[in-house]
């Protein structure tokens, strides 16, 4: 399991259970302590939990209202912006996904459907915008999962999603079937595509293709991705926003 995906079930489970412990994440991810710990650490730079003797608590829970920092922060915002008011948008699982719900306080009117726990539970809390959470199976990632073609029936202006990767040569690929399963309903009933990644996943392939470079509108990632995926990606029509 990648680094980055054991991140993402830390938090989905943190959201879910309020406070996670060291020792048992060690032994349901099948990592030594230390990698936890330095999971954990990470996750506190980015502003998703706050550490505590032997696990960590969401930051919610610790009474810290202060927005998330660095690269997570970041690319939100720069998402957030791109969202009209009185848009449908589909926000899926990840890392940054559900830090775009604070910025997204001055957008008026929105309908937002997604699958995670942590994104619908932080969307919840806002009581601002119209919440659909897709119905399903929960996975072991904390996200909903159903048969594909009924799970999903409604028009989206914006999907706004991560990925194992996006390639102009592979487009944009995942490492798990129910996730690039649901994508590729996603991208048939959407009018744009967002694709949310870290600098490192840029030029990456995952094992599951779920669309061609051509049909992602937009991605946002960190000004350390590399040039040269990044120029071919904008040849391939993609629009780049670096943060």
């Amino acid at each position: 399991m990648l680094g980055a995906e054991r991140r993402t079930l830390i938090l989905q489970k943190l959201t879910v259970t309020g406070s996670v412990q060291v020792s048992h994440l060690a032994a349901v991810l099948q990592v030594d302590s230390g990698t936890i710990r330095r999971d954990l650490n990470r996750l506190e730079s980015a502003g998703r939990l706050r550490r505590v003797h032997g696990g960590a608590i969401l930051r919610d829970s610790a009474g810290d209202s202060s927005p998330p920092s660095g690269l997570a922060q970041r690319i939100a915002e720069a998402a957030a912006r791109l969202v009209p008011a009185g848009s449908v948008v589909f926000l899926g699982p990840g890392t940054f996904t559900p830090e775009i719900i604070p910025s997204l306080d001055n957008k008026k009117q929105l309908t937002i459907i997604t699958n995670a726990l942590d994104v619908a539970w932080r969307a919840a809390r806002t009581q601002q915008h119209t919440l659909h959470l897709l119905g399903g199976e929960v996975g072991q990632d904390y996200s909903i999962y159903g048969q594909p073609e009924q799970q999903f029936n409604l028009r989206v202006d914006w999907v706004v999603i991560e990925a194992a990767g996006l390639s102009a040569e592979s487009g944009l690929t995942h490492d798990h079937l129910r996730y690039a399963n649901l994508a590729r309903t996603l991208l048939r009933q959407s009018a744009k595509v967002m694709v949310l990644l870290p600098p490192d996943r840029v030029g990456q392939i995952g094992a599951l293709h779920s669309a061609a470079a051509e049909q992602v509108d937009l991605l946002i990632t960190g000004r350390e991705a590399s040039n040269a995926p990044l120029w071919d990606l904008s040849e391939a029509g993609v629009r780049i926003v670096l943060t």
